[in-house]
């Protein structure tokens, strides 16, 4: 702005000079000049209306945020004038509430707004605990309410709670037709003085036909839907200039009506082609106001009322049924058709109570009553009752059990009925009983003592066991004793370490660790009784302790394990005995054979036959001893447990020739007369792979005990042949048969002992076949032959390596 001045003042001198020749030389520079300062004068204007601008703006807004603060108070003063108190939370009030009209209007005479919050402070514990839970969710939630209170004085109160942005309010105002106890009946509901235009601003947002009037009871205002409704019938009119809408007779009593009462004044008025309305009219600051509304729009809300509690009814599970004081059937639900079984083609609305317990009645639905006309009135006493009425249960012959609960419908009379099921719940409780019952008794019938103690260490569950174990009175366990009264009274009874011993339990008792773990020991106790205890932790908390007394049964134990020593010694000793014995008796019984060989091979011509049947009995003598003494230490062997199988494959034939051999040389010392052996073996035999000294052992034991039990002379047969997998040996006899204990010996260590001199052995020959055979994987049997004698049967596998690798 001071650049175009300057510019243009340095360009005088140049123009007071002309144009004279010499300053040629100054043109361009005073045209620079001049330029210059035209550019700055037009900077100049451009910014000079720009602030001009700036200014008109600024004043503008100015305007708009006074007119905006206006409103803002006008609402505020409209609100604060109102007979309610409204509470606000705004983001700006960073959760501090705002107080907005009469506090005395809900609250007692002299409290400051601020005590509305204090819910307790003005309303009923059940209401303020409401209140202050639909406030709650409000606020977290956004759930909008609108319910009413009842107050400490007695007022109904009605609150309404909504969003607003991102703050919330809540709205308290008396309910209509109330009048404040606190202030004179004239100016209960008189309201303060209002600004009038914030009237007509409100009266003019409203949906419905509404208007205001002046303290000459003059219409000077009326909104939109009125004027509408006013042209409607013929009786057009300004905003400011409204029509009436009632006629002269009607507006002269309506006018008579406002004038005799200071409260809202309403009456029904017919519009020709409209229907009915309902006109309320109500006092404000210098005049009054009303608004109209169809009369259809209560009935439509009542029936919406009315659907969504049948709704609500319906969608229950718990059987409902409403009947109103005629006793005419209003409201059921589809539980209650379905616990009784009825059509609801029968359950009309309007139907009697009595036809419906008529037809129940006849269809066995209800309880068996002598007297049934009795019983149905005493039952429908429900409808004079004031208060709600639970009778006794309803048993009926179906088995079901109905529970019945009869309250008041409403004040005009009438009864809701609420049904329940007790079925299966005192089929649950009668089960539970049961289960109690005989969990006690079987606690009750325990050897064990039980102690369950709860989280406060007291006793909640004993047996008599534990009363006699530690010699404490019922009585005493009966009344629920902590565990340091138990601990005295043990102490009493077992004055050495009675109380001491409780005193160490108590600590696995009260210790809540939740980590713990469940404790066992035992307790000796000074009067000589050993215990067995086990603390366990339950899984509600409490802790279960039981006892048993294993004083004679570690008395037992201590006795058996005395025995078992004496045995095991005894055991050593049978060992050392077979070891020293066999040693003992190999070597003399190895000279007795050679020299009985050496005798039968060179003095053999020069004895005579006496003599030579004497050196064969010794010679056979020292084989069934060699014999005996080879089962011996092959039963010490297996008892040890190092007895091993050395499989390989076998020659059946030779193998049975081996055993002829051994009952040949043998034989001598049984009989004098040999036995006949007849051997009868399969053709075309598979390969058999066992060991062939145990089959050896096995066939000779059985067929020198054939040959004992045999009649001198007598048949010997030995089969053998083989199934699939098996391997099968048959040695029979024609002895004096097997009898029942005989069969049982076979399977034993011992041979059955016989009552002649041939039928005599030493009892472990067939305890080797036994052993041998169950170490192949073979079985054994034995049975009587017909007319007489007797049949052994060996089965044994094909091949026992592969046993052995199984294994």
């Amino acid at each position: 702005m001071s650049a175009a001045p300057l510019t243009l003042v340095t360009a005088v001198p140049a123009l007071a000079q002309g144009f004279s020749k010499a300053s040629m030389g100054m043109v361009a520079p005073l045209a620079v000049a001049l330029g210059a300062g035209g550019v700055a004068l037009i900077g100049l204007a451009l910014m000079r209306r720009a602030l001009r601008e700036s200014r008109q703006n600024e004043a503008r807004a100015a305007e708009q945020i006074a007119s905006l603060r206006a409103l803002v108070d006008e609402y505020e003063n409209l609100i604060a004038g109102g007979r309610e108190l409204t509470v606000l939370w705004t983001e700006q009030s960073q959760g501090q509430p705002r107080f907005l009209g009469q506090a005395s209007a809900v609250l007692p005479v002299g409290r400051q707004p601020q005590s509305a919050l204090n819910f307790n402070s003005w309303l009923g514990a059940a209401d303020a605990n409401k209140l202050a839970r639909l406030l709650d969710d409000l606020r977290m939630h956004g759930h909008a309410f609108s319910t009413s209170l009842a107050t400490l004085e007695g007022r109904i109160i009605r609150a309404s709670g909504w969003v607003t942005g991102a703050g919330a309010a809540i709205r308290l105002r008396p309910a209509f037709f109330q009048a404040d106890p606190a202030e004179p009946a004239s100016a209960s509901n008189a309201a303060p003085e209002t600004d009038t235009r914030s009237v007509r601003t409100i009266l003019g947002l409203l949906s419905k036909p509404a208007y205001l009037r002046d303290g000459s009871d003059r219409l000077i205002f009326a909104n939109g839907p009125y004027l509408s409704l006013a042209a409607t019938i013929g009786r057009p009119g300004r905003e400011d200039q409204p029509a009436e809408l009632l006629d002269g007779a009607q507006l002269k009593a309506h006018l008579a009506a406002c004038a005799r009462a200071d409260e809202p004044v309403s009456q029904t008025l017919d519009i020709a082609g409209q229907g009915q309305f309902e006109l309320l009219e109500f006092p404000i600051a210098g005049g009054r106001a009303g608004y109209l509304r169809p009369k259809m729009d209560a009935a439509r809300a009542g029936e919406g009322a009315m659907t969504h509690i049948s709704g609500i009814i319906d969608a229950l599970g718990t059987p409902i049924a409403i009947f109103n004081g005629r006793r005419e059937l209003v409201q059921f639900n589809q539980a209650y058709a379905s616990l009784w079984h009825l059509d609801r083609k029968f359950l009309t609305l309007g139907l009697d109570e009595r036809a419906i317990l008529d037809k129940l009645r006849t269809e066995g639905m209800l309880p068996n009553q002598v007297d049934y006309h009795t019983w149905r009135t005493r039952h429908l006493e429900s409808y004079s009752r004031t208060e709600p009425h639970e009778a006794e249960p309803w048993h009926l012959p179906d088995g079901r059990t109905i529970k019945v609960i009869s309250a008041p419908a409403s004040p005009k009379g009438g009864v809701i009925y609420v049904f329940e099921d007790l079925t299966e719940r005192l089929e649950l409780e009668s089960t539970n009983k049961a289960f109690t019952n005989v969990l006690r008794e079987s606690i009750n019938a325990l050897s064990e003592a039980v102690a369950v103690f709860g989280t406060n260490g007291r006793l909640t569950l004993s047996n008599p066991r534990l009363s006699a174990l530690w010699k404490l009175p019922m009585n005493t366990l009966g009344s629920n004793p902590h565990i340091d009264q138990i601990a005295e009274v043990s102490g009493r009874a077992i004055p050495e370490d009675g109380a001491k011993i409780w005193r160490d339990l108590k600590r696995g008792i009260i210790d809540l660790n939740p980590t713990r773990t469940d404790q066992t020991g035992r307790i000796s106790r000074s009067d000589g009784r050993l215990l067995d205890y086990a603390i366990t932790r339950l899984p509600d908390g409490q802790t279960m302790m039981t006892f048993l007394d294993v004083t004679e049964s570690a008395s037992y134990s201590k006795v058996l394990k005395e025995r078992n020593d004496a045995l095991v010694a005894a055991d050593r000793l049978k060992d050392a005995f077979i070891e020293n014995v066999s040693y003992e008796l190999r070597s003399p019984l190895t000279n007795i054979i050679g020299f009985a060989d050496l005798l039968a091979a060179t003095e053999g011509q020069s004895l005579n036959e006496r003599q030579r049947s004497y050196i064969d009995y010794i010679r056979a003598s020292s084989v069934t001893l060699g014999v005996l003494i080879d089962n011996i230490l092959d039963l010490a062997s297996v008892d040890a447990g190092i007895a091993e199988l050395n499989p390989e494959l076998l020659d059946v034939g030779a193998l049975i020739e081996k055993a002829r051999a051994g009952l040949i040389a043998s034989f001598p010392e049984v009989s004098a007369e040999a036995p006949h052996l007849v051997v009868d073996i399969e053709p075309d035999m598979p390969p058999f792979v066992a060991d062939g000294t145990r089959l050896v052992q096995v066939l000779y034991n059985l067929l020198s005990n054939a040959a004992r039990f045999s009649p001198p002379g007598g048949e010997i047969r030995l089969s053998a042949s083989h199934r699939p997998d098996r391997m099968l040996f048959v040695i029979e006899d024609e002895g004096p048969g097997l009898s029942d204990e005989m069969k049982a010996a076979i399977l034993t260590r011992l041979d059955t002992p016989a009552s002649n001199g041939r039928q005599r052995g030493a009892g472990l020959g067939l305890s080797i076949v036994r052993t041998f055979v169950n170490m192949h994987g073979g079985t054994i049997s034995a049975e009587r032959r017909e007319p007489r004698g007797s049949r052994i049967i060996i089965n044994l596998p094909m091949d026992s390596a592969l046993r052995g690798v199984a294994e």
